[in-house]
């Protein structure tokens, strides 16, 4: 399965929910998980180094030069199981090498789950990924700022993962009625998550709460 996470503002929690998810599949499926990272985010995330080799950008620039076969090479393992894609350095390059890209993550047999961070728009190469997954999981605060972004995007979610905050006035039916989808995820606003991020601990010590509200989700 290909699943794309992806958000309509900063901030929304993207990139944790997307390691989340592919820490959970490698875990609890035999054949192991990719995480693709877009956003650049994940080896903070998952307390890894940050890479100085090249990634997911500089094959994408190579073009027809870089082999398919390139990819893989430039993996990293974050723990049995599961591997990272990095971003790599400079500008993601649109173009006919991202449907490239979409085809060999939808035929690949783990499972894949792209961190497509903050979509802009339709010729955004994240819009492209986050488009051609099997599943693609708008991730939002019920904040009315994101959800106006939301619906102006013409990417539309099969589902949203929602990141609750006290005090706020929406919530998860609002969502559902402003957006047109399910809400299949509610995450709560969580110290220990941060705290686990902050150590460099979600590899290894990833919250229950958060697995037990994520574990559905796609």
């Amino acid at each position: 399965m290909f699943v794309s996470c992806w958000s309509s503002k900063g901030g929304s929690g993207t990139s944790v929910v997307a390691a989340t998810l592919a820490l959970l599949s490698g875990r609890e499926t035999g054949g192991g998980a990719l995480l693709v990272d877009l956003a650049g985010d994940a080896p903070a995330v998952l307390g890894l180094a940050e890479p100085s080799g090249p990634g997911l950008s500089d094959w994408l620039r190579a073009g027809p030069d870089a082999p398919v076969d390139a990819l893989g090479r430039l993996e990293l393992a974050v723990c049995e199981g599961i591997a990272l894609l990095p971003r790599g350095g400079g500008e993601l390059a649109p173009g006919a090498r991202i449907d490239v890209l979409a085809r060999l993550l939808a035929t690949d047999p783990r499972q894949v789950v792209v961190d497509c961070g903050v979509v802009d728009g339709f010729d955004d190469p994240a819009a492209t990924l986050a488009g051609a997954a099997s599943v693609s999981l708008l991730v939002v605060r019920a904040c009315y700022l994101a959800l106006r972004r939301a619906v102006a995007l013409p990417l539309r979610p099969s589902g949203v993962v929602l990141v609750e905050e006290p005090g706020r006035a929406l919530d998860a039916r609002d969502v559902q009625d402003v957006l047109g989808v399910p809400v299949v995820a509610c995450v709560a606003q969580d110290p220990a998550v941060a705290r686990a991020v902050d150590a460099g601990l979600l590899a290894t010590r990833l919250p229950r709460a958060l697995a037990r509200s994520l574990r559905n989700a796609a």
